[in-house]
């Protein structure tokens, strides 16, 4: 008696970590190809680092009562040896502990930047991803308001090259230490005299993290937090005028921005400078780049202190906004399918063809999986290229190829590989 044989069940992507197809992948690319020449105009250099890290380095340097450390973080137990490991959730962190790991701040200030995958366990949505792809920019060793205000022109530009309109500039300060401790005590009163009001999550991090309530999304707390003590009216002198000399480099550049005295990042490094830029193109997920200063943090994970300041823009944002503001991206498209039937031509001349049309600079697809001419011609239409190659027996005796336009009315022309090689490239 013959069992029905079970069907294998087939294999699913993770919620929330997406396939990028080759239909996407054009925008990606001139995406990155855009941001390594404008990073490399401003004198950023590229850095690379893993995407697996002590679980320590983050909960010291994002804060143990955050979001990200308590509930967002992939982290489990290395079964070599026991080391609690963590899966990036973002890369001013990992990039701290390389320029410190390497000493390169020996060198002097640093300007680096790195691109790739950060992983949060939250609820997927639109914008919103279990594995997510940042470009971050990182300024160590530089202390004044110039640096914070470049980060912020630099954004304003690579705007401008992607076609995006439609974003604002939010701008704010955490103040120093001191400030922020004097304000830290104000806010705990104000709260306390509140309480009742508080939902759960605000008075777990009423003693341990106040700075953080006033970043809730919980719209029943809306009227607590806007009456709220600013921090603005607590700040110290030192950070009081690098917060002015950061506005007026601002508008001496051009760059309209709203000041935002509620503006807290959801990083406990953060000090003094703070932004965002944020669209009304994109649903609830506005935030397409944040950054701001972080003073302590390269301290915080074992160096010498050292200012700092850089800023994260998600990828998949930034490439939604673009098109939502009709930015088109030409396809890449091959100039020349190769079409080739007959032993002699199969065998020998059309791969000979198909190289020689790529040392000449274009862009060649050598037809594979046999089949007649009709049917190779329409894979050839269907590549997109500009031209048909036409090789068969005669044209693989003779030395010679024909030259078909599939893109504009012109006659096929057959002509040998010295003539073909002006032909094309001057089309």
């Amino acid at each position: 008696m013959l069992r029905a044989t079970k069907a294998i069940q087939a294999i699913q992507a993770i919620r929330g970590m997406n396939d990028i197809l080759p239909d996407q992948i054009y925008l990606w690319e001139f995406f990155e190809q855009t941001v390594r020449e404008w990073m490399a105009a401003y004198g950023y250099r590229n850095i690379r680092m893993p995407i697996v890290e002590q679980t320590d380095l983050f909960v010291r340097s994002i804060g143990a009562v955050t979001d990200i450390v308590e509930k967002e973080m992939y982290s489990f137990l290395d079964n070599l040896n026991g080391d609690s490991l963590t899966l990036r959730p973002e890369g001013t962190a990992s990039c701290v502990r390389a320029v410190l790991e390497h000493n390169l701040l020996y060198a002097g200030p640093q300007r680096l930047y790195y691109s790739g995958p950060m992983f949060r366990h939250e609820r997927p949505q639109k914008g919103r991803y279990r594995q997510f792809h940042q470009v971050g920019v990182e300024a160590l060793g530089y202390a004044g308001p110039d640096i914070d205000a470049e980060l912020i022109v630099m954004c304003a530009e690579l705007w401008k090259k992607l076609g995006i309109s439609d974003v604002r500039l939010e701008i704010g300060t955490l103040g120093g230490a001191e400030s922020r401790a004097l304000h830290r005590a104000r806010l705990i009163r104000y709260l306390e005299r509140h309480l009742g009001k508080l939902d759960d999550d605000a008075r777990r991090r009423l003693h341990s993290n106040p700075l953080r309530i006033l970043d809730s999304k919980n719209s029943a707390m809306r009227e607590i937090i806007d009456g709220a003590p600013q921090l603005l009216d607590d700040l110290d002198e030192d950070s009081l005028a690098h917060f002015e000399k950061l506005q007026r480099i601002l508008r001496g550049q051009g760059i309209d921005f709203e000041i935002n005295p509620r503006l807290v990042r959801g990083l406990d490094y953060y000090n003094r400078t703070v932004f965002e830029w944020i669209t009304g193109k994109l649903g609830a997920q506005g935030a397409v780049c944040a950054g701001g200063r972080y003073d302590g943090l390269v301290e915080q994970i074992g160096g010498k202190a050292a200012s700092a300041c850089g800023f994260a823009m998600g990828v998949e944002r930034v490439l939604a906004l673009m098109m939502e503001c009709g930015k088109e991206i030409p396809h890449p498209l091959p100039d020349v399918y190769v079409v080739h039937q007959g032993a002699s031509a199969t065998d020998g001349f059309a791969w000979q063809t198909v190289r020689l049309l790529r040392d000449w600079g274009l862009k060649a697809v050598l037809h594979c999986g046999g089949g007649g001419f009709k049917a190779q011609m329409k894979k050839a239409d269907a590549s997109g290229a500009r031209f048909a190659v036409i090789i068969g027996d005669d044209e693989a005796q003779a030395g010679e190829i024909s030259i078909k336009p599939l893109r504009e009315a012109a006659e096929q022309v057959r002509v040998g590989l010295a003539e073909a090689a002006d032909l094309l490239k001057r089309a």
